[in-house]
């Protein structure tokens, strides 16, 4: 009888096990991985996801958006619209250039030249700086908003109107989206007018009346008080001001007194 030799024996082995293990697997495959399966090598996805997930977190698994594993998969990085459909927003090309981490992805950051992004969520805000033409309508949405949900202070680019105004009060006034188109309402403070309008408001705090009300309109007396004076009087003094002075300095002077009528006397001849 020929001996068998020991590599031989070794291989055969090998081989024999082989054979069994893949035996077994095809008869009784593993079971379905978990998340905290997926952790046990891929330590950050997991801790970005219990951090700031969002719906990520909640409701799905690793393995309902990466199904399968390398090498029996080749590619299991999923697209975003596999779950992300049916708006306008979804359809927009390259969203990692926002959502840079799809672990975390209401954590979001901007480029320094992004509008069209923004447009197809935020309408209001669009129409508004499109109908009010300002310097805000020529800058890109990123400019002001570098972060997603950031909402900046006014000064952070404008002084405001006088050192006492604070930042929170800009809004009393003026929209972000529409600065030009300013509108007040009845219990705004003097105070504030009077940071761009010091002689008017020097003249109304010496005075009883408080006359406003859209930005830049000039009412006529008669908007608030009608016809006050009888028909003769209102034909003689068209004017309010001919007797009341102006709006933020209100008098009741007497009209000036007319020229009295120059009589002509006749010299009389020298004999």
């Amino acid at each position: 009888m020929k001996k068998i030799s020991s590599k031989s024996t070794l291989l055969f082995v090998v081989v024999l096990t082989a054979f069994f293990s893949m035996t077994a697997f095809a008869a009784d495959p593993p079971g379905k991985l978990s998340n905290t399966d997926c952790a046990k090598c891929h330590t950050k996805p997991p801790a970005d996801v219990a951090a700031s997930g969002g719906a990520h977190k909640t409701s799905v698994s690793c393995q309902d958006c990466h199904s399968g594993h390398r090498p029996a998969v080749k590619n299991n990085i999923p697209q975003c619209g596999q779950c992300h459909s049916d708006k306008p927003h979804f359809d927009l090309k390259d969203c990692l250039r926002c959502h840079t981490n799809p672990h975390t992805p209401k954590n979001i950051k901007f480029s320094n030249n992004v509008t069209k992004e923004c447009v197809t969520c935020h309408t209001p805000q669009i129409e508004k700086l499109t109908k009010v033409k300002s310097k805000h309508s020529a800058l890109a949405c990123s400019f002001c908003h570098n972060t997603h949900g950031k909402i900046p202070l006014c000064t952070e680019c404008h002084k405001s109107h006088s050192p006492e105004m604070t930042a929170a009060e800009c809004k009393r006034c003026h929209q972000a989206h529409m600065p030009n188109a300013v509108a007040y309402s009845s219990d705004t403070p003097n105070s504030m007018c009077g940071s761009c309008h010091k002689k008017a408001q020097v003249m109304l705090a010496a005075s009883d009346t408080k006359h406003k009300d859209k930005h830049k309109m000039v009412p006529t007396c008669q908007n608030c008080h009608g016809t006050p004076h009888p028909a003769g009087i209102m034909d003689r003094f068209t004017k309010c001001g001919d007797c009341h002075s102006i709006a933020h300095n209100l008098n009741h002077k007497e009209p000036a007194p007319s020229a009295p009528e120059k009589k002509t006397v006749k010299k009389e001849k020298k004999k």
